[in-house]
């Protein structure tokens, strides 16, 4: 496989992590943001929990691809609504502007390194007709009728997860995941799991890179949700080029998570 070289940079300058002991010195400021937080999350948790009911209803209702349409369009509307919600209430700055270049894709494995959980909200408000997978405990779960509805795919078995990604990607879907299979601290990246390079050589699917930068450790492993991160958080993403598997899966996957570890150490810069 031989990777196409990125074209060069500009200068980046790192991010400067915020400190809360100096945002508290701004009480109004910290109030606001707690409350816009706060308010956040109630928002984010009565919206996803009715649309999920709701999908959870139509699923066995709607033909297949007309429900898989309307949960990836919602999943879409949804995320871009919550983005947009934090970007008023000054709480998050994003630049998210490298997957307009891709919003039109079809039958990309976006490929992308996971840190938080706010990683599919992020990609999922830029990315409609894309579909995830879903860890198998936690796919009959109500609260996920959503994702079922969107086409997402249960991991309960390797060959067909496989199968049934590759067949969502020949139907003209996307598929998003973390090669990881799992959120990992910030320098301490984990192994790529061989899957993602399988699924797109059987669906013959180019595969794209998902660089996702960030001055935040908010949601990362062991980090609750409700706890008040410092803000404004703040997320950049790249895109890298489309590369197709060629021969063997696992040297993919090898030589795939070299090239994403280069790039993914460059230092993040603000928006």
């Amino acid at each position: 496989m031989s990777l196409p070289a990125d074209p060069p940079r500009q200068h980046r300058t790192a991010y400067e992590w915020p400190d809360e002991a100096r945002a508290r010195q701004r009480p109004l400021r910290w109030m606001w943001d707690t409350f816009s937080f706060f308010l956040v999350l109630g928002v984010l948790a009565i919206g996803f929990s009715v649309w999920s009911l709701l999908a959870a209803l139509l699923t066995p209702i709607l033909p297949r691809q007309v429900g898989r349409r309307l949960g990836q369009s919602a999943i879409n509307v949804w995320f871009s609504l919550f983005l947009f919600m934090m970007r008023v209430l000054g709480i998050a700055r994003c630049d998210l502007t490298a997957l307009d270049a891709v919003r039109d894709a079809r039958g990309v494995v976006f490929a992308a390194n996971h840190m938080a959980l706010l990683d599919i909200l992020l990609l999922g408000a830029r990315l409609p007709r894309t579909v995830c997978i879903i860890k198998a405990s936690l796919y009959r779960n109500p609260l996920l009728g959503g994702g079922r509805l969107a086409g997402y795919i249960c991991n309960d078995d390797a060959v067909r997860l496989v199968r049934r990604a590759a067949s969502a990607l020949r139907e003209g879907s996307n598929l998003l995941i973390f090669p990881e299979g799992t959120r990992y601290p910030a320098g301490q990246p984990g192994p790529f799991r061989r899957s993602f390079a399988l699924i797109a050589k059987q669906a013959r699917a180019p595969v794209r890179a998902i660089f996702i930068e960030t001055n935040s450790p908010y949601l990362r492993k062991s980090w609750p949700l409700w706890r008040r991160p410092t803000f404004p958080l703040e997320y950049r993403v790249r895109v890298g080029p489309p590369t197709f598997v060629e021969g063997d899966a696992e040297g993919f996957c090898e030589e795939f998570r070299a090239h994403f570890l280069a790039k993914a150490q460059s230092p993040v810069v603000r928006p």
